[in-house]
């Protein structure tokens, strides 16, 4: 069903789109996009990185200008395009990923803040904005103390400061670009009861989440983008993640547990009591020649930390970390590349990756010595070496000299993972190695971890997604607030389980 045969069987739409059409460099984002949003609804927006879901908000609030023959219609007026400024005077509300807050302000500048924004200076009424931001905190059904700092509230209160700023702004409609990324299950049942009660007051809510459960817990309708384009409108009534999946990717993908018993091999790595007060406390356990140990937890559990760390990027206050049962100590990144251990960064745009340097450089950048002869590099060698890790990942590349900025998201990630593959390491730590990657290439990737396993290579799968560990690593082990609380193994336990007690 469309969102156009949806609305013409019922409401009229708060919000249609047509004909929206957005290019970037001579890359189409959007190619003749429709969509329609229903007053009151809560309407879920799914689709890959890339899909084009951020455009699309952005042309809605005014950020970006579609191409000529856009019509946006919204609450009975109609525009060729919107500007920030039209947009929020509508009602159109937008709370992004970072939540655009202010730590330092109370919460009631935090909520009155873009109210108080004009051409000209003027005194601010305190009392009149203290009481703004209690009745907004109250149609939500929240008390907070509107006078403290923001930066002495949790990350769920902010989720719910943001809002209330919203309502503020007397919002119709309000954009919500994946709220519940760093939230506990408790929060997030609270945030999912918020949004109910903003579409039961009349105000549309725009879901973008990747956590897909709650996409067809909390919302009647989802639109599907796929490489720009709409795949559909969709009533989200008998509709089940993996068909979610499917539409988004236009493939099918057979998940099963890929765990294996490594306990009978050589132990590779093994962490005692390491610490680093106000990060990890009191870590310990061990990983195998072959074995693939996930490490899962809210954003925030310490677990990027704790990498760090064993890539003597960190230097941890206490405890042991022992390489082959020899003891090792790390005063940097290169003592740690020296002894056997690669780490591939959650953040591949700035960490991982050079990229307006080629492929080739990107990869060999970590391995010069192979390429070296007599002091000097051999092109005929890094050539050689490239050609190997390209053909070994099967990754997809016009030439080695091209910008890695010219490959997909996926594609950057294989070329990542082959330059520390190319330094021949015992330990390969994989920090969320799927960021910015698609559903598909995603898979592509980990057959590489299942296969870099079956050669002997002892990985660290580090991932807040709950699956990806459980359906790839043959332990998990589970971290919050700094602490190792829990130890799954996925052959033993349902998925169910492992996310129950990580989103407890």
């Amino acid at each position: 069903m469309s969102g156009r045969e949806s609305a013409e069987s019922g409401q009229k739409p708060l919000l249609s789109l047509r004909n929206i059409n957005m290019t970037f460099g001579g890359v189409k984002a959007l190619k003749d996009v429709s969509f329609d949003v229903l007053p009151g609804e809560v309407h879920c927006l799914a689709g890959e990185n890339g899909s084009g879901k951020s455009t699309l908000i952005k042309i809605i609030t005014g950020v970006y200008r579609p191409q000529d023959g856009t019509e946006i219609t919204f609450d009975g007026q109609t525009y060729a395009h919107m500007s920030p400024v039209t947009a929020q005077n509508s009602g159109i509300q937008v709370i992004w990923q970072d939540l655009a807050l202010f730590p330092e302000m109370t919460v009631a500048e935090n909520i009155s803040f873009q109210t108080l924004l004009g051409r000209w200076p003027r005194f601010v009424n305190y009392n009149s904005m203290r009481e703004k931001a209690v009745k907004a905190l109250a149609r939500l059904g929240v008390t907070l103390d509107v006078d403290r700092p923001l930066k002495d509230y949790a990350i769920a209160q902010r989720q719910i400061v943001a809002i209330a700023r919203a309502l503020v702004g007397e919002a119709k409609l309000v954009f919500m670009d994946e709220p519940t990324a760093s939230l506990t299950q408790s929060e997030t049942d609270h945030l999912l009861d918020i949004v109910r009660t903003l579409s039961a007051s009349g105000v549309a809510v725009v879901f973008v989440s990747h956590r897909l459960a709650e996409v067809l817990e909390i919302s009647s309708r989802l639109t599907v983008l796929r490489d720009g384009a709409l795949v559909g409108a969709y009533s989200t009534e008998g509709m089940t993640q993996s068909r979610i999946t499917e539409l988004m990717t236009g493939k099918t993908f057979d998940q099963t547990v890929r765990a294996r018993n490594a306990g009978d091999n050589p132990v590779v790595l093994e962490v005692d009591g390491l610490s680093r007060p106000g990060e990890f406390e009191d870590i310990s356990f061990t990983v195998r020649r072959g074995e693939t140990l996930g490490i899962t937890g809210l954003l925030g559990a310490g677990r990027t930390e704790l990498a760090l760390s064993l890539f003597g990027m960190l230097k941890p206050r206490s405890g042991t970390v022992r390489l082959d049962g020899k003891p090792v100590h790390f005063s940097s990144n290169r003592d740690a590349i020296a002894a056997g251990i690669a780490y591939l960064s959650e953040d591949r745009l700035s960490l991982g990756l050079i990229q307006p340097q080629s492929i080739a450089d990107n990869l060999v950048i970590s391995s010069l010595g192979k390429i070296t002869s007599s002091g000097l590099l051999s092109d005929s060698r890094k050539r050689d070496l490239v050609a190997q890790w390209v053909t070994d990942l099967g990754v997809k590349i016009g030439q080695q000299g091209d910008a890695i900025s010219t490959l997909s998201g996926g594609n950057q990630q294989r070329i990542a993972i082959a330059k520390w593959l190319a330094t021949d390491p015992k330990l390969l730590i994989l920090d969320a190695p799927t960021v910015g990657v698609d559903v598909g290439a995603r898979a592509g990737i980990f057959d590489i971890v299942a296969k870099l396993a079956e050669t002997g290579l002892a990985i660290i799968l580090i991932s807040d997604e709950v699956p990806e560990v459980y359906f790839n690593a043959d332990r998990v082990l589970h971290m919050a607030q700094g602490r190792i609380v829990n130890q799954f193994m996925p052959a033993q336990c349902s998925l169910a389980e492992i996310e129950a007690a990580v989103y407890a």
